[in-house]
């Protein structure tokens, strides 16, 4: 039995949409120092924008962010080679989020253009099979450039049961779905959250003790929301995620270990906002130049933040202050060509 190491792939936009990555990248990550080194391309594949992995099983998967969308998914190396495993259609237009539930049985996939969810059965090797489901949402908001109709931006299972998140942009709502793991199909219920017009959701997290987070890219804003009786949640408050005057589209947003911290990314500033959580309140107390143009995504793996600058084609590393939670840049920006995601290979066991 062979333990992988500590590995890290970074997705990107590739020529199919103007972007100037090849595929999937594979890096490998000290875990002591946060440094990266790049390994090459793991595999060639369309636009895999955003990418994540199955619970248990060495499978990778990838949306390709395409006007026929798809999803690929690779069986995963003790080297961090990818073999493909298989491609499905999503049904809908410029896939840009994937989820698979915690109980590995299926894979949902977040349509941006098209406005739908698609959830797809996985078999005992991880593979996905065609569709069980493609949910169609419907609404819009006040913007009539970004919000003429629903754009699914996240699908977030639920840790500890059956229930769906979808984080839609267009509508400025958080649908709230239950999944039937036997047939492969949605049920929709009422929103989670109806976010205030032109908010322009775009992802959620889910914290430790309770709380909802809510990236709003249109609004840039930082809400946070608490479960009312009724089972939806009700606003418990929300800040500005940037203090720089001009345009802010805010992209992704993480938390440290236990918590005390969110961190946020902006477009458009370049930069990386800290705020500190505590009596159920949101505390700006910091923002970090990111050293690069248009963070897209990043992922904090240990004390490091790897922040993904898609149009200055680099990963910005930082470590964070262990008391206070502040980034501090580490080095210079490694190259990587129009960088979307990065994800961290967490270990799993396999037998060669």
């Amino acid at each position: 039995m062979t333990v992988q190491g500590e590995y890290v792939f970074v997705g990107c936009y590739t020529g199919e949409t103007g972007g100037e990555g090849d595929g999937i990248a594979l890096l490998r990550r000290d875990p002591a120092t946060g440094a990266l080194t790049r390994l090459g391309v793991a595999a060639r594949t369309p636009s895999p924008s955003f990418l994540t992995q199955h619970p248990a099983l060495p499978v990778l998967y990838a949306v390709n962010e395409l006007d026929h969308g798809t999803v690929t998914a690779f069986a995963v190396g003790v080297d961090g080679s990818l073999t493909l495993l298989a491609v499905r259609s999503t049904g809908g237009q410029h896939p840009c989020h994937l989820a698979v539930t915690p109980d590995g049985r299926h894979l949902l996939a977040a349509n941006y253009s098209s406005g739908s969810v698609s959830v797809h059965p996985l078999d005992p090797d991880g593979a996905p099979a065609e569709r069980s489901d493609l949910l169609q949402l419907a609404g819009s908001g006040p913007d009539p450039d970004r919000q003429q109709g629903p754009h699914a931006h996240m699908v977030s299972p639920d840790p500890n049961g059956s229930g769906v998140l979808i984080v839609d942009l267009g509508s400025d709502r958080v649908w709230r779905c239950r999944l039937d793991p036997v047939s492969g199909r949605l049920t929709e219920l009422a929103p989670a959250v109806e976010a205030a017009p032109g908010t322009g959701p775009r992802h959620l997290l889910r914290s430790a003790g309770g709380a909802l987070f809510l990236v709003g890219e249109l609004a840039a804003d930082l809400t946070w929301y608490r479960p009312g009786p009724d089972g939806c949640l009700a606003r418990a408050g929300g800040v500005p995620v940037s203090t720089i005057d001009g345009l802010d589209c805010p992209s992704e947003l993480t938390t440290g270990r236990d918590g005390r911290f969110v961190y946020v990314a902006n477009r458009g500033p370049n930069t990386v906002s800290t705020f500190a959580w505590s009596d159920d309140r949101a505390t700006l107390i910091a923002e970090v130049p990111t050293g690069g143009d248009w963070p897209r995504h990043m992922a904090l793996l240990g004390d490091h933040l790897y922040v993904a600058n898609e149009r200055s084609h680099t990963v910005t590393i930082f470590r964070i202050d262990p008391e206070t939670g502040i980034p501090h840049p580490q080095g210079d920006p490694i190259a990587e060509p129009s960088p979307t995601c990065v994800l961290r290979w967490h270990p799993v066991v396999m037998v060669k």
